[in-house]
């Protein structure tokens, strides 16, 4: 089956431009404090907004530091905001989605009317609210975007969840009297793990953006930690004489996000029985 999966999975030339992508994008992640050519915090004002150069292959920000290496430790800042957001929403979403699909009844109803609630208020003004209460930090932000990230995933999660508990296999599980968790997590999960994963690949992506937008803002990761959306706003001060501030971190988000969301479509056409 997985040697099925995988070929299928091959066919499909983005999904695996995709995988690459992510893969290195990972690589230089874990390896960024040993690959940054330069200190990212180490300024020097005789140097401040220089462009692109053989000493930095960037240029440098306003402080005189040096973008190159600060992108690439911002990699691992993103991709860590990416994976412990998405990892919450998982915790939650698929835990609610789940006994809510299998239980049914007044908690299914208020689940359902918890994630309508949700939905009802636009993700990005209740982040600001709440960071505006708690402050802003790298920490705060991950665990804010996982909180608000949940009810799409529970929705899911409890859609495929209706459909299977009302198979023979199933059925005939409860009736041997097969203990609840052992139904729920051996043979009610397994068979939703695929929708699980192309959300969740997709939602990495989602979570990027949403942290890039609350650096830019202010309220995300704080200097002097780099993070593609703080050096964006430094940027957009200086956009008229310092390009490189702008187009990097840009460019940087695009092809990260766009990896992960060709990956998503790639697993959805792979795992989907339906095609």
């Amino acid at each position: 089956m997985i040697q099925l999966y995988w070929e299928r999975f091959r066919q499909n030339k983005l999904a695996v431009a995709g995988f690459v992508v992510i893969v290195a994008l990972t690589f230089l992640a874990l390896a960024a404090p040993w690959l940054c050519p330069i200190d990212p915090s180490l300024q020097s004002l005789i140097e401040r907004l220089q462009g692109p150069s053989r000493a930095h292959w960037l240029g440098t920000d306003d402080l005189g530091r040096d973008v190159f290496s600060r992108l690439l430790l911002g990699t691992r800042i993103s991709l860590s905001v990416g994976f412990v957001a998405v990892g919450i929403e998982i915790l939650i979403g698929v835990t609610l989605g789940l006994c809510a699909g299998f239980f049914g009844g007044k908690f299914d109803t208020f689940v359902m009317r918890l994630v309508d609630i949700m939905l009802s208020i636009p993700a990005i003004f209740l982040i600001l609210t709440v960071l505006a209460f708690l402050g802003p930090s790298i920490y705060n932000v991950m665990v804010i975007i996982g909180l608000t990230s949940w009810p799409s995933l529970a929705r899911l999660v409890r859609g495929e969840c209706l459909s299977i508990r009302e198979r023979e296999y199933m059925l005939s599980a409860k009736g041997a009297g097969i203990p609840t968790p052992r139904l729920l997590f051996v043979h009610l999960l397994p068979n939703v793990v695929a929708p699980i994963l192309v959300s969740a690949t997709l939602g990495v992506g989602g979570a990027i953006l949403t942290e890039s937008a609350l650096s830019f803002l202010g309220l995300g990761v704080q200097a002097p930690t780099p993070s593609w959306g703080n050096i964006l706003e430094i940027g957009r001060n200086y956009l008229h004489i310092a390009w490189w501030l702008s187009v990097f971190p840009t460019l940087a988000i695009l092809v990260t996000v766009l990896a992960f969301n060709l990956l998503g479509e790639g697993l959805r056409d792979v795992l989907d029985p339906r095609t």
